[in-house]
């Protein structure tokens, strides 16, 4: 019995629906980790010196720790830790928990550089003006903060499109996993070329409309 062969086109169309998961990986994670980020940013900045210390040690440890040992601690530790038992089904939270804590604390160092480098001066300006200390943050600070901040936001971005691929670690059925038994399957390279031009074209995408948004929030073009 001869080897079977697969074509690129059959590849990417096997890998449609880790390509979906990929994707949705890819959109959770930014919709907790964003604002996990920033509520972070704050606890590291206050002025709670337990509060401060809480944080820094938090971040410490996801950013010092791979995650690929967080996402395998945050699926495998209720098991074995609270000995609860963990169905398959578990897989997808624990994917999504494990990358937004991380990803969180990476964003929380970036926001706090951010907020840290704008000038005192626009604060007490505002007191001024009667803004409160939240209408002052959102309406004045944040935006500028923003625009400071998109293109070390953007690195990061791009790289969770890359480390979406870590989910394969606890064989949950993203892209990466599906490619890798296509190409034990077929005993081929076929599946990993296709997964590698998802990845490509993906980040191309994802970097296109971050360098929209540095663009558009460019106040002197």
């Amino acid at each position: 019995m001869g080897v079977r062969s697969i074509s690129l086109l059959s590849s990417f169309t096997q890998l449609i629906g880790g390509m979906g998961t990929t994707i949705q990986i890819f959109l959770l994670t930014l919709l907790f980790s964003l604002p996990l980020g920033l509520i972070i940013a704050f606890g590291r900045m206050s002025k709670n010196i337990i509060l401060q210390s809480i944080v820094k040690v938090y971040i410490s440890i996801l950013r010092g720790t791979p995650l690929m040992l967080q996402l395998l601690v945050v699926y495998f530790g209720p098991y074995y830790i609270l000995g609860m038992s963990i169905s398959s089904a578990y897989r997808g939270v624990a994917v999504i928990i494990a990358f937004s804590l991380n990803y969180a604390a990476y964003f929380a160092e970036i926001y706090r550089s951010g907020i840290e480098s704008m000038p005192k001066g626009q604060y007490e300006a505002a007191k001024v003006l009667g803004y409160s200390k939240v209408q002052t943050f959102f309406t004045i600070i944040f935006p500028q903060v923003l625009k400071r901040i998109l293109p070390s936001l953007t690195n990061e971005i791009i790289t969770l499109v890359k480390d979406t691929s870590l989910a394969f670690s606890i064989a949950y059925m993203e892209m990466f996993t599906q490619a890798k038994a296509l190409a034990a399957s077929f005993k081929s390279m076929i599946p990993f070329v296709a997964a590698a031009i998802f990845y490509y074209i993906f980040n191309f995408i994802v970097a296109m409309i971050m360098e929209h948004f540095e663009k558009k929030m460019n106040y002197y073009n």
